[in-house]
C-alpha cells in the first residue's frame, strides 16, 4: 500500500514534499539533539500530538491507521500504563517498514523486528504492574508508506473501578494524562465514540485545560455502529452533536469508522489493513451521502478527510513553531555559551597550581580587608556584640573546651560569677560603649579598655607570713639583704598573678581576632556597588565570591588566619612574660624608670609649651637623672628602715609587706597602662604584617590536590558535554534560520504547495 492512499499529499512534487520533509527533519533534529538530549522538555515550544480517549475508544486503531500498519504493543487486562511516543517517518528509499526503539536515557535508536518491538514495549508496560509511570517508551517507524508525523499514545481513561487498587490506578492514569493535557505545546486528539455528544467525558476533560478548544481535535469513532440511527432528517443535526458539540471545535471534529475485528483471543488483522481502512472510509461517505449529508459536513466524514486535515494541521503547527523554537534555542545557546565559558574558567581554576595561586591571592585580600575592618567600617555588621555578649561568648567558648576554670576568667574572687563582673562595668564603671553592638576596631578599643581593668584588679597576697620572710632571707656566701627578700617574695606571690593576667589579655585578643573573620567577609561583599567602591581593590569582590562559594578556599584561608593568630598569641604571651621576668627580677630598675618618666604632661596651659633650647634639654636630662637617683635613694631608705634584729621580726614583716605592696603597685600600674600599647605592638601590628606573608605560603594538602584533580577531570568532562550540546544547539539554530529565510523567499509557492489537493472521488490501490 502506498502512503498516498492514506495521505494523498505525498504525491506532491518538489516544493511541498521537500519543504515539509525539511521542516520535520529539522524539528526532529531539535527534539532529538536538544529537547530529549538536554532534558529541556518543559516550556519548549515544540508542538506534539497526544492521543486521548477512554479504554476501547479506538485510540490504538487510529494510530495504526496513521501508520498504515497494524501493531498491538500492549496486551493483558490492565492495558498501557505509560506514554508511548510513536514517530512515523516517510522514507522513499526503504522498501519495507523499519522499526526502532530508543532505550531510556539514550539518544540513539536500535533497530528491531516488529515482534521484538512488541515484546519490549509490552514488557515496559507490564513491568509497572498496577502502577503508572511518566517515563515514555519511544518507538520509531520508517517506511515508504509512512507519513511524517509524531503522536503520543497515552493510557486510556478508566470509567469504572470496583476495588481500591483499581481506583488508585484510575486516578494515577488520570493524573498522568492531565499532566500532558496542561502542557500548552501539546495538541490533544480526543477520541470519543460517535454516540450521544452530551456524554463525551474525555472531551469534557480536555475543556478543563483548553476552554476555547484552540488545541483540541475531536474524533468521533465507530460511526458504523450508528448507521441505523441516522436518516435525512437528523443527519446534519447529529453531525453537530445535537447542539452539544461546542461551535469552536465543530470545525475540527471528524466522524469516521475504522477497521475492527474480534481481538478477544489475540486475533490479528483478518485481511489487508489498508484495504479495510479504505473500505471503511468509503462506506462512511456512502452511508452519509445516502442520508443527504450537507457538503459542509461531508468534508468532516471518513478517515481520508481526517488524514488531509491532519497533514494541514501538522504543517501549520510546526511552521508556526519555527520562530518560537528559534527564540528558545537562541536563549539556550546564550545560556550554554555562558556555561561553556564558566566551565573553561573552572577547568583552569581547578588546576592545583592555579588553585594554590588563587587561594593565596584570596588570603592576601582577606588580610588587607582585615586592616580596613580594624580601622572601622560602618557597613560591616556581622559579629557585632555588646560587651556583655562578648564576655559571655568568651566564657562559653573556654567553658566548652575546658581550657580555663571560670574563676580564672574573673579578675577577682570577690566577683562570684560573670554576671557580677558585667554588672560592675554597667553600673559602677558606666562604660559608655557597654550596650553598643560593635565589631572591628571599635570593639578592639573597648576590649583593650576591659583588659586594662582586668589587669588593675591584680593584688599581691593580703598578708606576708613570717615564715615567708624568714624562708626568703635564708643564708648565703654573701649577706642576703631585705632587698633580695622583697624580690623573692614578689617573684613568688606577684609574678604568677601577673602572668595569668597577661595570658587573659592574650586570650581575649586571640578570641577577638578569630571572631572577626565573618565581618571581614561581609565587608568585602559590601564593597561592590557602594559609594566607597573606588576606594578599595577591585579584587575584593572577586575574591569574596571564592570565600563564600568555595568551602575549600574558605577553610584554607580561615585555617591559615587562625594559625597566624595562634602563633601571635604565643609570641605575645612570650614577649610579655619576658618583660615580666625582667621586671620582677629587678623591680628597682623598673621603679626607677617609672618614676623618672612619670612626669608626663603637666597641668600647664598648652599655649605655654615651647620648643626647648639646648640648655633646656641639658636641664631636663639632669632633672630626670636626679629623679632616678632620688628614687634609688628612697628605695635604699626603705630597705635600711627594715630592722635586722630577730626580736623585731614583726616590724620587719610589716615594713617588707609595705615595700612589697608599694613596689607591686608601681609594677601593676605600669603594666596596666601599657596593656594597650603591648596589645598593639606585640599582637595586632606584627600579626597584620605577618598575615600576608603566611597567606602567600599556603599550600594544598594532599587530599586537596587529589580533590582538585578530580574536580578538574569532572569539569573537563562537563565542558566536553557542554561543547557537544552547544554544537547541537547551534546547528539547530542555523538550520532553522536557513529554513525560515528560504521559507520567506518562497512564501507564495510554498503556500500553494502546502495547500491540500482537491478531494478525489476514488482512491488508488
Amino acid at each position: 500500500r502506498r502512503s498516498s492512499d492514506l495521505f494523498p499529499s505525498v504525491h506532491l512534487r518538489g516544493g511541498a514534499m521537500s519543504q515539509r520533509s525539511q521542516l520535520l527533519d529539522i524539528l526532529r533534529d531539535v527534539k532529538t539533539r536538544v529537547q530529549d538530549r538536554l532534558g529541556n522538555a518543559e516550556d519548549f515550544p515544540l508542538p506534539q500530538f497526544v492521543i486521548l480517549g477512554s479504554q476501547s475508544s479506538g485510540k490504538s486503531r487510529l494510530i495504526e491507521s496513521f501508520a498504515g500498519y497494524t501493531f498491538n504493543f500492549v496486551s493483558g487486562t490492565l492495558g498501557s500504563r505509560r506514554p508511548t511516543v510513536l514517530e512515523f517517518r516517510h522514507r522513499e528509499d526503504s522498501k519495507e517498514a523499519l522499526w526502532y526503539v530508543q532505550k531510556p536515557g539514550e539518544t540513539g535508536w536500535q533497530q528491531y523486528s516488529l515482534q521484538e518491538v512488541q515484546k519490549q514495549v509490552g514488557a515496559a508496560h507490564e513491568e509497572l504492574g498496577k502502577t503508572v509511570s511518566a517515563q515514555p517508551v519511544h518507538v520509531r517507524l520508517e517506511g515508504p508508506n509512512v507519513p511524517d508525523m509524531q503522536v503520543v499514545d497515552l493510557p486510556g481513561f478508566r470509567a469504572f473501578a470496583d476495588n481500591a487498587d483499581a481506583l488508585a490506578l484510575q486516578k494515577a492514569i488520570a493524573d498522568l494524562n492531565e499532566s500532558f493535557m496542561e502542557d500548552k505545546n501539546n495538541i490533544m486528539i480526543c477520541i470519543e465514540q460517535a454516540g450521544d455528544a452530551a456524554n463525551m467525558e474525555v472531551l469534557g476533560r480536555c475543556k478543563r485545560f483548553d476552554p476555547q478548544h484552540r488545541r483540541t481535535i475531536l474524533v468521533r469513532n465507530k460511526l458504523d455502529k450508528y448507521y441505523g440511527d441516522l436518516h435525512s432528517s437528523n443527519i446534519n443535526q447529529w453531525m453537530e452533536g445535537m447542539g452539544d458539540i461546542p461551535p469552536e471545535i465543530l470545525k475540527k471534529t471528524y466522524t469516521m469508522s475504522l477497521p475492527h475485528w474480534d481481538t478477544s483471543q489475540g486475533q490479528s488483522c483478518p485481511g489487508d489493513f489498508g484495504k479495510m481502512l479504505r473500505e471503511r472510509a468509503a462506506a462512511d461517505l456512502t452511508q452519509t451521502r445516502e442520508r443527504n449529508i450537507s457538503a459542509k459536513f461531508e468534508k468532516m466524514v471518513g478517515f481520508d478527510n481526517f488524514s488531509q486535515f491532519m497533514e494541514r494541521e501538522i504543517e501549520t503547527q510546526f511552521a508556526n513553531s519555527v520562530q518560537p523554537v528559534i527564540q528558545k534555542l537562541t536563549e539556550l545557546q546564550d545560556q550554554m555559551t555562558t556555561q561553556k565559558n564558566s566551565l573553561e574558567k573552572a577547568v583552569s581554576h581547578s588546576d592545583p597550581k592555579a588553585v594554590v595561586a588563587m587561594v593565596r591571592d584570596v588570603g592576601v585580600s582577606f588580610g588587607h580587608a582585615l586592616s580596613f575592618v580594624l580601622e572601622g567600617v560602618v557597613s560591616a555588621k556581622e559579629g557585632r556584640q555588646t560587651l556583655e555578649e562578648e564576655l559571655i561568648a568568651f566564657h562559653d567558648f573556654h567553658k566548652s573546651r575546658g581550657t580555663y576554670d571560670e574563676r580564672d576568667l574573673l579578675p577577682s574572687e570577690e566577683f562570684e560569677n560573670l554576671k557580677g563582673y558585667v554588672d560592675y562595668f554597667r553600673d559602677e564603671l558606666r562604660c559608655a560603649s557597654f550596650d553598643f553592638r560593635l565589631n572591628g576596631g571599635a570593639q578592639f578599643r573597648r576590649l583593650m579598655w576591659e583588659v586594662e581593668v582586668f589587669v588593675r584588679f591584680a593584688e599581691v597576697c593580703e598578708e606576708v607570713k613570717k615564715r615567708d620572710i624568714i624562708q626568703a632571707r635564708g643564708v648565703a656566701m654573701q649577706v642576703v639583704g631585705w632587698r633580695d627578700v622583697v624580690v623573692k617574695i614578689l617573684n613568688k606571690e606577684a609574678h604568677l598573678k601577673m602572668k595569668a593576667r597577661i595570658r587573659y589579655v592574650g586570650e581575649r585578643l586571640k578570641f577577638f581576632f578569630k571572631s572577626q573573620k565573618e565581618a571581614v567577609v561581609e565587608f568585602m561583599s559590601s564593597i561592590r556597588g557602594s559609594a566607597d567602591e573606588k576606594l578599595y581593590s577591585v579584587l575584593y569582590a572577586e575574591h569574596v565570591e571564592q570565600l563564600k562559594n568555595n568551602p575549600m578556599v574558605k577553610e584554607m584561608v580561615f585555617d591559615t588566619f587562625d594559625k597566624v593568630v595562634d602563633r601571635q598569641f604565643d609570641s605575645f604571651v612570650s614577649l610579655f612574660q619576658n618583660t615580666l621576668c625582667a621586671t620582677f627580677n629587678n623591680p628597682w630598675l623598673f621603679l626607677k624608670r617609672s618614676e623618672s618618666g612619670a612626669g608626663g604632661p603637666k597641668n600647664e596651659d598648652i599655649e605655654d609649651v615651647y620648643l626647648p633650647t639646648f640648655d633646656d634639654i641639658k636641664t631636663r636630662v639632669h632633672d630626670e637623672m636626679q629623679t632616678g637617683a632620688n628614687v634609688e635613694q628612697t628605695i635604699n631608705r626603705w630597705i635600711a628602715d627594715v630592722p635586722e634584729e630577730h626580736e623585731k621580726l614583726e616590724d620587719a614583716v610589716d615594713k617588707c609587706s609595705a615595700i612589697l605592696i608599694q613596689t607591686f603597685k608601681f609594677i601593676r600600674s605600669q603594666i596596666a597602662d601599657q596593656a594597650g600599647l603591648f596589645g598593639e605592638s606585640f599582637f595586632k601590628l606584627p600579626m597584620l604584617r605577618r598575615l600576608e606573608e603566611d597567606m602567600c605560603k599556603i599550600e594544598l594538602h594532599g587530599h586537596h590536590v587529589q580533590q582538585h584533580q578530580k574536580q578538574q577531570e569532572q569539569h573537563e568532562a562537563e565542558l566536553q558535554e557542554t561543547i557537544a550540546a552547544l554544537d547541537d544547539v547551534s546547528a539547530c539554530v542555523q538550520k532553522l534560520k536557513q529554513f525560515a529565510a528560504s521559507f520567506g523567499s518562497k512564501k507564495t509557492s510554498t503556500t500553494d504547495a502546502f495547500s491540500p489537493p482537491a478531494r478525489r472521488s476514488g482512491r488508488q490501490s
